[in-house]
């Protein structure tokens, strides 16, 4: 095979070209990365403030994203110092051994995006963190 043909073979269109994405609450955190992300698959993105009704609408409408504890700036400011301890506790007990990142959470949101056949459902995204037994202290 030769590496034209390799490059050819490894190259792909962006799946969002010609698609116009709003994200709600995007300015920071998730909704942040999951513009970034829809960007890079070629979407024109509308980053838009906090209202609840609106994000009443859209759940009731698009798919919906449940996330669990995801390492975001917001996450680090509620946690304040006991952030770090909060992360070594995830590693250790959710079968992904690693914190949720804003990156996850985007990548599903653009996947229901181009994903015209997934509609009305919920999506948990926590790494697991359903499946581990609860503390008992």
């Amino acid at each position: 095979m030769s590496s034209a043909t390799t490059a050819s073979l490894i190259h792909r269109e962006p799946e969002l070209v010609g698609q116009t994405v709003v994200v709600i609450g995007g300015s920071a955190g998730i909704g942040l990365e999951t513009a970034r992300h829809a960007r890079g698959e070629g979407a024109d993105v509308v980053l838009v403030g906090r209202d609840r009704d609106r994000l009443e609408q859209a759940a009731a409408e698009v798919n919906l994203i449940a996330a669990g504890f995801v390492d975001t700036p917001l996450s680090a400011r509620l946690l304040g110092d006991n952030l770090e301890q909060r992360r070594d506790q995830l590693r250790a007990t959710l079968p992904i051994r690693r914190v949720v990142g804003p990156a996850d959470v985007a990548a599903l949101a653009v996947h229901l995006m181009t994903n015209t056949a997934l509609t009305g459902a919920t999506y948990d995204i926590d790494g697991g963190q359903q499946i581990v037994p609860a503390s008992s202290g």
